[in-house]
């Protein structure tokens, strides 16, 4: 399954489900096969979506540091990173938050 994220304000971004689905559920929101998120919920749904990833990094910094006190080759994480994947999102969101216009998926 794939997730297209529509609005009127922006071009259409489309994710595969996984990805589609943590970044709704980092925003609160429900990861159905339909939804929207209004123009007033945006600002939280960025700042969500900002906190999730400086904890993110946060967290693998921490692993890495602790493998390398302990001698240890550091791990070595997804390729693709919930920064990577969310940044274009986030930047939906703010167009989409300036035009006033929601954001749709589904229809």
């Amino acid at each position: 399954m794939l997730y297209k994220f529509k609005s009127k304000a922006a071009g259409d971004l489309i994710m595969l489900e996984p990805n589609g689905r943590r970044v709704l559920e980092v925003i609160g929101k429900a990861p159905g096969p339909k939804g929207i998120i209004l123009a007033e919920e945006m600002p939280a749904a960025i700042s969500a979506l900002e906190s999730a990833i400086e904890r993110e990094e946060a967290e693998q910094q921490a692993v890495i540091e602790e493998a390398k006190a302990k001698g240890q080759v550091a791990p070595r994480f997804d390729s693709v990173s919930l920064r990577q994947r969310a940044v274009p999102f986030i930047d939906m969101l703010r167009r989409c938050e300036k035009a006033g216009k929601e954001i749709v998926w589904g229809v």
